[in-house]
């Protein structure tokens, strides 16, 4: 065989392989080998038929895909050996001529990454304030939680619940008909057209309004977009909400276990600082990552993203290819243009791992057995007795302290180069 490397682009290698006559029949006879053993061939013995008889009887083809299916492998292995090339992925081949036998092939190379001087990194975390201001809209969100809903004997007005019968149609066909309905006037509703919340304003008790909306051009219902849609109402039921006054009662009244308001907002204000906390080290680390990975040369080829993007979107669906479906219906998207939208943070993902991956390797990062126990019983502490047990033979196996391991190292790796951006002393520190 001949190989020959025709250019690299994109950290791919994009290989001609041109086998010889002698090779390609070396493998059609060795197929026609482990093919004859099993074939049934009329007029002759099980695995006794000749080879021009087999071919005739299951057809040329055949044998020569069952032939090619054994050679690719060997060829492959064999080219990427003599043109000494780092492999990340399965590649791209095809047959690209029968006459001679020539493969072609698009190889995935391994990344590679050069760092800066990632030491030199200064970025500051900044805090998240809480104030009493963002306290007091909590409180509010939840007086609307705990809300009582009265009946009135006014007109419909904007935050009012309304019940009613709805009819509709688009074009003729029913649209959205429904008895008894129950629809909170909100100014920022666009269900079930744009200005459907405004036309019920004004309205009083058992009145009716026929009027005719225009829904938007990017409807989900494709064969609905940009139509009009006439409708027909009637209210039955007008009802304002109803505001708990803010006290201890209240308190009691979101959480048995807390006794005053003076509490409530406390533990209020204490879970808002959590989680602050949390969003402020999210984008702290990403701050810093980000500024190794400016410092850094980067090169990896396109697959690595597309696995990245099927790997969000198995995780998003959990595998499950219908409902993966069903929501590209109701966005109506295709696949292929979710995937696009998710391209730039999936690129994102793989440029940050990478570089971290080097950072780690440059810092001689390691998480030792003992490091990975400790996190299991961390893990675990807050357990019941009765299943702390349990749970860690769940979370002592293989495949989960695997996992661990790779969340303590890329923590590790990660506080590292925290450690860098934060200090405060004009010498590089000494790993």
């Amino acid at each position: 065989m001949k190989t020959t490397r025709e250019k690299t682009e994109n950290h791919q290698a994009f290989l001609t392989i041109e086998m010889e006559p002698a090779e390609v029949e070396e493998s059609l006879e060795s197929a026609y080998r482990r093919v004859v053993k099993n074939a049934r061939v009329p007029g002759f013995r099980k695995g006794k038929a000749p080879r021009a008889v087999l071919e005739r009887y299951m057809g040329k083809d055949s044998l020569f895909e069952e032939a090619m299916n054994d050679l690719l492998p060997q060829v492959y292995d064999q080219a990427i050996k003599e043109q000494e090339l780092e492999t990340i992925a399965q590649p791209q081949i095809e047959i690209a001529q029968t006459d001679p036998v020539i493969f072609k092939a698009v190889v995935p190379l391994k990344p590679t990454v050069k760092l800066g001087d990632y030491q030199t990194i200064k970025v500051k975390p900044k805090p998240e304030k809480i104030t009493q201001s963002n306290v007091d809209d909590v409180m509010e969100q939840l007086r609307h939680q705990h809300a009582t809903w009265e009946p009135v004997e006014r007109a419909v007005d904007y935050n009012d619940l309304v019940v009613m019968d709805v009819e509709s149609n688009v074009e003729e066909q029913p649209f959205m008909n429904q008895k008894g309905a129950q629809y909170q006037v909100r100014l920022d509703q666009t269900y079930p057209a744009p200005g459907f919340a405004e036309q019920l304003i004004g309205m009083k008790i058992r009145e009716e309004k026929e009027f005719t909306l225009k829904l938007p051009s990017e409807y989900p219902q494709e064969e609905l977009a940009g139509k009009e849609a006439s409708f027909k109402v009637k209210t039955t039921e007008i009802k304002q909400e109803v505001l708990p006054e803010l006290n201890d009662d209240f308190a009691r009244e979101v959480d048995t276990e807390i006794e005053t308001l003076k509490a409530l907002r406390e533990r209020a204000t204490s879970d808002m600082k959590l989680k602050a906390e949390e969003r402020t080290r999210v984008e702290f680390e990403g701050q810093v990552i980000d500024a190794v990975v400016e410092l850094s040369e980067i090169e990896f080829p396109p697959v690595l993203v597309d696995s990245e993007i099927s790997r969000k979107l198995n995780q998003s669906f959990q595998g499950n290819q219908q409902s993966l479906e069903n929501y590209l219906q109701n966005m109506n998207k295709t696949e292929e243009e979710l995937q696009e939208e998710l391209r730039p943070v999936a690129t994102q993902n793989v440029i940050r791992s990478l570089v971290l991956g080097k950072v780690a390797e440059d810092g001689k990062i390691e998480v030792n057995d003992s490091e990975i126990d400790s996190e299991i019983d961390n893990m675990t502490k807050d357990s019941a007795e009765d299943k702390k047990d349990e749970l860690k033979k769940v979370l002592d196996t293989p495949q989960v302290r695997q996992s661990i391991e790779q969340t303590l190292f890329t923590r590790k790796t990660m506080q590292l180069l925290k450690d860098f951006a934060q200090e405060t002393k004009k010498t590089k520190r000494t790993r």
